[in-house]
């Protein structure tokens, strides 16, 4: 015997099967009125048959996409969703022709305004290389990006293969006419700002920097440090011929450089090379001390630009002006003669001597003897001393 709970239970089972039935009905028919309207729908597959994704549209018969609007990509499990428009209706005898790529682009368009209009940016794959550019897939839609603004520098081939992903921010939009242009190189820049401006934070002035040779030119040399530029004028190549020196330096060599200046702004790096090792005149000036005495070989004797002559084992340039020479030198060529060192020229890097000073040196030092000897006895302590003995002898 039925209870009145059973029977209350089996009418409550009842109208939920009418309200599903109803809502399934009601989800069905808005389904079709969307797909009428040509806007886009999810649809569900129900089977995958030769050329054709078969999916349930709410009608009577199924709708069908071309398996090869899936080109490259996974095709749908049956019972997955996906996003598809109306192409052309069917009817009993055919299936209703429907079009994920479509969908997807008109997806794409709705897309790529938001991100125009914010600046933003997007997501893209080589479809195609063509004269002056490519084609490309920004979400389904196929936009335009000239060779221009392809790369970070000026290019003027192609060196994006078919396949390849990329970022780009939209520069020109107008779905009214179709055109799509976006642009890599903005992209390339502005993470190329962002990286320098962190690796110019990590470096100061006076560092030493690990560096690539990238031309070389005949007052300069051009150095890249993580892709930002650098220079090394002439003067700060060696300290001795520079002209020479920097005549060995070759593209795409390694070397150590010496950071000088930084302007972040710009942003330029000035570099030194020379100031990685020792300035020969400071190394003079510790080996040949200021009023020390050497002996120099006379190599050259000239009345109006002195004598030429060279000091110790390492044959070390030395130069006595004539000035410097005194009114009583005599020496000749191949004669080694004993000099005060009155300093070194920083730019030749020769110790300039004197032999005028060292003389007069010498003449202080023999006065300076003679002083320290007994004094003589002056005229009038003679005569006392003379007078003594007489009053003495008396």
């Amino acid at each position: 015997m039925t209870t009145n709970e059973e029977i209350k239970n089996t009418q409550e089972t009842n109208n939920e099967a009418e309200m599903t039935m109803d809502a399934l009905l009601a989800q069905q028919e808005s389904l079709s009125e969307q797909l009428n309207k040509r806007e886009i729908v999810d649809v569900t597959v129900v089977q995958i048959s030769g050329d054709y994704i078969l999916v349930d549209t709410g009608a009577k018969k199924e709708g069908a996409i071309l398996v090869s609007e899936f080109d490259g990509k996974t095709l749908p499990a049956v019972g997955e969703k996906v996003s598809a428009v109306l192409v052309k209706r069917g009817s009993d005898e055919r299936y209703s022709i429907l079009s994920h790529k479509k969908a997807l682009e008109m997806q794409g368009w709705d897309i790529c305004k938001k991100a125009y209009e914010n600046k933003e940016r997007v997501k893209g794959v080589i479809l195609q290389t063509v004269k002056g550019g490519y084609i490309v897939d920004v979400l389904g839609v196929n936009g335009f990006m000239p060779l221009s603004l392809s790369e970070l520098h000026t290019a003027y081939k192609h060196y994006l293969p078919v396949g390849a992903k990329i970022k780009a921010v939209i520069v020109e939009f107008s779905k009214e006419k179709q055109k799509l242009i976006v642009s890599r190189k903005q992209v390339l820049e502005e993470d190329e700002a962002v990286r320098r401006t962190e690796v110019l934070g990590q470096i100061k002035e006076g560092e030493v920097l690990r560096v690539v040779v990238a031309k070389v030119d005949k007052d300069r040399l051009f150095l890249r440090f993580h892709g930002i530029e650098g220079v090394v004028n002439l003067e700060n190549i060696a300290w001795k011929e520079p002209e020479t020196a920097i005549a060995n330096f070759r593209r795409g060599q390694r070397l150590k450089a010496k950071l000088l200046k930084l302007d972040k702004e710009t942003p330029r790096l000035e570099f030194g090379l020379k100031q990685l090792f020792l300035n020969p005149a400071d190394a003079l000036k510790r080996r040949y001390p200021y009023k020390s005495s050497v002996k120099a070989k006379v190599e050259k004797i000239s009345e109006e630009e002195g004598v030429e002559c060279t000091i110790g084992k390492n044959n070390t340039k030395g130069h006595i002006s004539p000035f410097e020479m005194g009114r009583d030198f005599n020496a000749q060529v191949g004669d080694v003669i004993t000099a005060l060192v009155v300093g070194v020229d920083p730019e030749t890097f020769t110790v300039n001597l004197s032999v005028k000073k060292y003389d007069q040196v010498q003449n202080r030092k023999v006065v300076a003897q003679y002083l320290k000897q007994a004094p003589r006895p002056t005229l009038g302590q003679l005569l006392e001393d003379s007078f003594k003995t007489t009053e003495e002898e008396k």
